[in-house]
């Protein structure tokens, strides 16, 4: 599947999150985090490749070869990578973005051997074990992802719509993470060997285990199954240039919907630069729940639209700062998008109050307090951390910078970012102009 665009990440100070790390002699950094409150263990892999990394004409490739990997090799051959774990109790999945892929497995403790052994061997195994047909069989399948989460989802077009008009031709976001159909066509088998011997190498990569181990243990079997993979220096990352949207661009967008909706996209800050954090708690005070500007006046006084959704999605590189609105019956997109420009007038004209601005970052903490009991989430959060600043202690990173953030922070992301020239979708009812 591919990874929601809002991070989970962030994590309350006064929590402390234990770990220690260590660096294997062919580049695979390995994180440990005891928890021994319950009986169960995670290994979470994540390589610093995604559907940014990707060649022109080989779009959607990272994707694709994130269900490859669960088409076995010699010794877990086709489906059994699922069967041997989940007959003993254990699940897994994997994701992919723009910038990274990750797999992990969770279940009883006694799996911990079982999990290193699977990742190991398709780390060591998968390339000579793949063929044509099992490539073909992936690629339909993500096709078919596309139809059901893009084409044919109402309003699910606009992921397609913002890669292609916000970010320029040559930028790694230009394209969404889930590619082409032509694209996906294209791939070979030796195109599938070529990008796993390229990112999927151990210098590319960092492993959390989380959760109820012995150390000791838990090294000795990291040795024994990934440390015996060669080393292979890492691939270049992506090179980014400045996007930049030099007027405003409007989209009409025909769509099978009874209801007209509009999306308005600005860019924004890179994940973890200045802004950033001031982005998050811009977003959370306009759409983050029932008290939200937005919400408040767009939804519940004026009634003019069912829902308004708002989201900075922070990233590397360059990220971007979406305000959508599905207009209610009767009511057209052209009043929602009156109506939200109207309340963001306000905000350039008067700076939010303290208070306002501290129940933002409150609805912040408190989601991340509520993810962080998760082993899951924690053991994700360890690696984002450790790609992000090589630090798997910097996960604290996103909720101090939003600690950090007050009126006039908010004010000036308002005036900075949405002040400039947008991208405007409008949907309607095919049929109607």
């Amino acid at each position: 599947m591919i990874a929601p665009l809002m991070s989970l990440l962030l994590f309350a100070a006064p929590i402390s999150v234990p770990f220690e790390r260590y660096t294997l002699p062919n580049g695979l950094t390995v994180i440990l985090h005891e928890d021994h409150s319950l009986p169960t263990v995670v290994v979470d892999v994540m390589f610093a490749v995604g559907s940014a990394n990707e060649k022109k004409g080989r779009t959607g490739f990272a994707h694709l070869f994130e269900h490859l990997m669960f088409m076995g090799t010699k010794n877990v051959p086709n489906s059994s990578f699922d069967t041997v774990m989940e007959q003993v109790g254990g699940t897994n999945n994997a994701w992919t973005s723009e910038n990274r892929t990750n797999y992990y497995e969770s279940g009883p403790s006694t799996l911990l051997e079982t999990f290193l052994w699977l990742e190991g061997d398709r780390l060591a195994n998968l390339p000579a074990a793949m063929t044509k047909a099992k490539v073909d069989l992936q690629r339909e399948v993500v096709k078919n992802e596309r139809r059901q989460s893009l084409e044919n989802r109402p309003y699910g077009t606009s992921e397609l719509i913002v890669a292609d008009k916000l970010f320029p031709d040559g930028h790694p976001y230009h394209h969404s993470v889930i590619g082409s159909h032509a694209d996906l066509s294209a791939a070979s088998v030796d195109d599938v060997k070529t990008f796993f011997r390229t990112h999927y190498v151990p210098s590319n990569a960092s492993l959390v285990i989380a959760g109820d181990f012995d150390p000791a243990e838990a090294k000795r079997l990291v040795e024994k199954y990934l440390g015996v993979l060669p080393r292979v220096d890492p691939p270049p990352a992506p090179t980014f240039i400045k996007a930049e949207l030099t007027k405003p661009i409007r989209v009409v967008q025909p769509d099978a919907v009874q209801q007209e909706r509009v999306e308005m996209h600005w860019l924004a800050p890179a994940s973890h630069s200045r802004g950033s954090a001031d982005c998050e708690v811009l977003a959370n005070l306009l759409g983050g729940g029932k008290s939200a500007r937005l919400i408040r006046s767009v939804v519940v006084e004026q009634r003019l639209a069912e829902s308004i959704e708002v989201d900075c999605v922070t990233r590397p590189g360059q990220g971007f700062f979406s305000i959508g609105g599905t207009a209610q019956v009767g009511h057209t997109a052209a009043e929602v998008e009156k109506a939200i420009d109207a309340e963001l007038g306000k905000l350039l004209t008067a700076p939010p109050s303290v208070a306002e601005v501290e129940r933002a970052k409150a609805r912040l903490q408190t989601a991340a307090l509520a993810a962080v009991e998760n082993l899951l989430v924690r053991a994700g959060g360890l690696n984002e951390a450790e790609l992000d600043f090589g630090d798997p202690g910097a996960l604290f990173h996103s909720l101090h910078a939003i600690e950090a953030v007050g009126p006039s922070g908010v004010s000036e992301i308002n005036r900075s970012m949405l002040g400039k020239p947008r991208l405007t979708i409008t949907f309607v009812p095919k049929g109607k102009s």
